[in-house]
């Protein structure tokens, strides 16, 4: 999530985030929305900072998924296991 806000913050001129925290069937759900300029998260050169939170996300056996598309702002969530 710290990430998200941080590229929300620092590249997509977002004016409105949200972050939504839920727990069900066993996992843990943050996700990350922004009105921000958006992205192609298939874009190779997308930067590190979204190579970092898929690693992150891999190493606590979780989903990381990204929707963005340039001029539409941005969703990111993370679903983690609990126990």
């Amino acid at each position: 999530a710290q990430e998200s806000l941080s590229n929300a913050a620092r590249h997509a001129g977002a004016s409105l985030v949200s972050v939504e925290v839920a727990q069900r069937d066993g996992a843990l759900r943050i996700r990350v929305t922004d009105d921000g300029g958006g992205f192609d998260p298939d874009d190779d050169n997308a930067g590190f900072g979204l190579r970092g939170m898929r690693e992150r996300v891999d190493l606590l056996a979780g989903e990381l998924e990204i929707g963005s598309r340039p001029g539409a702002g941005t969703q990111v969530t993370a679903r983690l296991p609990v126990g």
